[in-house]
């Protein structure tokens, strides 16, 4: 597969990498700055400063744009017509911008990174499913998934280059943590996953490798991009959490009409400690009370995404101690109605999908009968859609077998993608 243009400026303090505990405070979040850095260099930097300085579009706004052009002498007009290109009509490559003159499309490369990601490997799925393993110019690699629906289709994006937080369940924990995403890196997630998309592709989940509230700043400019220059519909995105508190409590104050997902995975402390390392600090009547002042700011139903794991938290007595929870800690009024019925959260039930990590996923029966004792307690309860079951869709596995392949010899992944254009 031919790889996409891309080369990423970014300084020194935006690609560190950061600790766990840095990172659940205020992580360094490199977001593009249109207005700022050299265009033109000092002539003593070397060639490769002068490649960092190019300034990269995508995470700029249509203005912020026209103004790159400006500076370079160009017309406005014509960082308005690129923006339009790569936000709005789908472009991925500048030579496919045709209404710009040929001459502009050859030099632009070298005067502007489009910001564009590589795609190292996309693989399909017979239900329509395709998974990406992007790599960034600093060599760091995400994955995101393309799911196709019945009238729409629907990306899963990473926010971090791994994840700091270590749920014991979890392919991308077990790889450890490099570095927060950029609001453009996770915008051309997105525009990737566009391109050839049937049906089109109209909703976006944060629910990728990384926990999006650990890098708050970006996420937020990531959203506003997707929303104001994308098209993509506030109430089409959906923010999962594992539960960052003074993230919820931020996203309250917000107001948006985005979706909210809270990886809950057990109803009791202990357990979800032991799952999930951030339950130690955030316990559960302190997510909970979050949540209702979430609920009371947006009006918005949230979801509780329950992973069900044999003989860990998929007893009946589980099923029955989570509906309590529920009904204890959620039961809230609003300017709009109780919250008793109408914004009750949805759980969400997600049966194990099994990786290296050794937990089993529960049998079908239990699957049901857990479903059907919440149902009983008058709580509101889907089962996830199981998709892309032969493509490693689960949240890092892709990305992890790449991985693993280099180790044992370098052996390059078979390409099997239905968006490959060259």
């Amino acid at each position: 597969m031919k790889a996409r243009e891309s080369r990423e400026a970014r300084s020194p303090d935006e690609t560190r990498a950061v600790s766990p505990a840095e990172s659940e405070h205020e992580p360094p979040h490199p977001t593009p700055s249109p207005s700022t850095g050299a265009l033109l260099p000092p002539p003593e930097e070397s060639e490769k400063e002068l490649e960092a300085a190019r300034p990269v579009l995508v995470g700029m706004t249509t203005p912020a744009i026209e103004d790159v052009f400006a500076r370079l002498g160009h017309a406005r007009f014509r960082g308005r017509q690129v923006a339009d290109w790569v936000y709005r009509r789908g472009a991925t490559s500048f030579a496919e911008m045709t209404d710009l003159p040929l001459a502009l499309r050859q030099a632009l490369p070298e005067a502007v990174d489009l910001g564009i990601p590589e795609i190292v490997q996309s693989v399909s799925d017979a239900d329509g499913t395709t998974k990406y393993l992007l790599r960034f110019p600093d060599g760091a690699t995400v994955e995101c998934v393309r799911l196709p629906y019945r009238e729409w289709s629907s990306v899963c994006v990473s926010t971090q280059v791994g994840c700091p937080l270590r749920c014991t369940f979890c392919a991308t924990g077990a790889s450890g943590f490099t570095r927060n995403l950029t609001a453009g890196e996770i915008v051309a997630q997105f525009l990737l996953a566009r391109a050839g998309a049937t049906p089109p592709l109209t909703h976006v989940v944060f629910m990728g490798m990384g926990e999006p509230l650990l890098n708050y700043n970006a996420l937020l400019e990531a959203i506003r991009l997707l929303n104001t220059e994308c098209g993509v519909g506030a109430r089409n995105m959906t923010i999962s959490t594992v539960g960052i508190v003074p993230g919820i409590e931020r996203l309250a104050q917000e107001r948006l009409q985005v979706n909210l997902a809270l990886s809950l995975h057990a109803a009791d402390d202990e357990t979800r400690a032991r799952l999930m390392p951030a339950g130690r600090r955030y316990p559960l009547d302190q997510v909970f009370e979050a949540l209702r002042g979430y609920i009371n700011a947006t009006h918005r139903r949230v979801t509780l995404e329950y992973l069900l794991l044999q003989d860990v938290n998929d007893s009946e007595e589980d099923a029955d101690r989570l509906a309590r929870l529920i009904r204890t800690e959620l039961q809230v009024s609003t300017r709009q109605g109780t919250g008793r019925r109408g914004l009750l959260p949805v759980v969400n039930l997600i049966p194990y999908n099994e990786t290296e990590a050794g937990f089993r996923r529960p049998s079908e029966a239990t699957v049901r009968r857990f479903q059907a004792r919440l149902k009983a307690h008058g709580i509101p309860v889907t089962r996830r859609l199981e998709r892309g079951g032969t493509v490693d869709a689960a949240c890092g596995q892709l990305r992890r077998a790449a991985a693993r392949r280099r180790r044992e010899g370098g052996a390059r992944p078979t390409h099997r993608s239905d968006s490959s254009r060259g």
